[in-house]
């Protein structure tokens, strides 16, 4: 009587080993002492459940835990080829199975990163004066005014400015009274007019303006200060009246023309990326608009705590400005990886260990397990170095159940192909 025990005890081991921890629980409870049902090819039949796979029964009938009928799942009733699994359409519909065609398809990597839209610091200037003196006018009054380059800013009136207009004009009428006179005196006279002529351009006071004093032959209380660029006032420092002393800065002005798109990107997408990258921005304020920029700087610093470097990518501004300092934006860097590659999608790989396996779908309710050996990966897709073709067809969800379904029936039907011992049986009709 022992000795039956144990042989009891070591079969219910065996069969542990092929189905798994959870069919145990329920198989110590099925009705497996009574003598299996035999199909038409005269194979012994175990039955499951296609819902709950783990529940085993010798005979039909339905599943206690949902009351679904149960299927065969011996191998007879596996399909003819090798490691395929027939499942019934009910059940691939009920337990939600999709699928997909292996295609060929370029594969890009997508870099996104959320930013802010900042001023393009080389196209900034600062308007200040090169000599003391007084604020006489003001043409551009307050920030956020447009300029053009050459527009008026203000007039200023330096008594410093005024003596080197009459210098000026003393060495313009001594080169006059000098005509015919020697060689000599007329170069020492036009020596004097060219230095009087560079200390008022070295002042910044336009060559026409200066010409326009020689030719009128009256010095200018006031001179004109021009912008010397295209942009928008960022700030204005100066008013009416105010004294004005050699390089205080008046006026900051920006050409917000271009942009820029500064964005912390990871260390690894950092390799991915080059000078000249294509990119695309999104404002938060213009959702569903798109603005085209191209990278033009890579930090070569990265940051030890967040392990990110900076990327600048540089925007063409809208007429209207359109995009403006400070704006919340994404930034969104598409890095072609591979042109026309097989590839499918990540959601279809079962990574078990070392092998990563796809479920190919073969149609009438079969399905096989393949190896497949993958490369890069992006977007949701990954490529497909070798065990794929284009066109089959592959299970893109439910995967793990099928996956699952397979090896259990791999499982019992190994289980039940094997012959039990005589003193098995003759223990199972002693308990009957």
């Amino acid at each position: 009587m022992i000795t039956r025990m144990k042989m009891l005890t070591f079969s219910m081991i065996i069969l542990a080993a092929f189905v798994g921890g959870a069919v145990v629980a329920l198989l110590l409870h099925a009705p497996h002492h009574r003598e299996l049902a035999v199909g038409a090819n005269g194979q012994k039949v175990i039955y499951h459940c296609p819902m709950h796979p783990n529940y085993l029964s010798d005979k039909p009938g339905s599943c206690p835990i949902c009351g679904m009928k149960l299927v065969p799942v011996n191998k007879a009733e596996a399909g003819e080829e090798a490691g395929t699994v027939k499942i019934d359409p009910t059940v691939v519909q009920n337990i939600g199975v999709t699928t997909e065609t292996v295609t060929i398809r370029d594969l890009n990597r997508d870099i996104r990163a959320s930013t802010t839209i900042e001023l393009n610091e080389t196209a900034i200037s600062n308007v200040n004066t090169k000599v003391m003196g007084w604020v006489d006018k003001l043409y551009i009054d307050y920030t956020g005014q447009r300029v053009k380059k050459g527009q008026p800013l203000f007039t200023i009136y330096s008594p410093d400015l005024v003596s080197t207009q009459e210098e000026y004009l003393q060495a313009l009428q001594y080169e006059k009274n000098l005509i015919g006179g020697s060689p000599e005196a007329g170069k020492g006279a036009l020596e004097i007019v060219e230095s009087s002529k560079r200390r008022l351009l070295n002042w910044d006071i336009p060559e026409t303006e200066i010409d326009a004093v020689a030719k009128s032959g009256v010095p200018q209380k006031t001179m004109t200060i021009y912008s010397p660029a295209d942009g928008v006032v960022l700030e204005k420092m100066v008013v009416t009246g105010q004294n004005v002393m050699p390089g205080m800065e008046l006026y900051k002005i920006a050409d917000l023309s271009t942009v820029w798109a500064v964005a912390n990107v990871y260390e690894e997408d950092l390799p991915f990326i080059k000078l000249g990258s294509g990119a695309e921005i999104e404002v938060t304020s213009a959702t569903g608009k798109t603005f085209a920029g191209k990278v033009d700087f890579i930090s070569p610093v990265l940051d030890s705590t967040t392990k990110t470097a900076a990327v600048r990518i540089g925007i063409r501004n809208t007429t209207e400005y359109l995009l403006k300092p400070s704006m919340f934006a994404t930034i969104k860097i598409s890095l072609p990886l591979a042109v026309k590659t097989l590839s499918v999608s990540e959601k279809a790989i079962l990574h078990t260990g070392k092998r990563n396996v796809v479920i190919l779908a073969l149609g009438g309710g079969y399905f096989k397990p393949q190896d497949v050996k993958l490369g890069m990966s992006a977007n949701g897709y990954v490529q497909v170095l070798s065990g794929l073709t284009e066109g089959q067809i592959i299970v893109t969800s439910s995967q793990f159940m099928i996956d699952a379904e397979s090896n259990l029936s791999q499982a019992v039907g190994q289980m039940v192909g094997k012959e039990r011992p005589a003193d098995t049986e003759e223990m199972d009709s002693t308990h009957r």
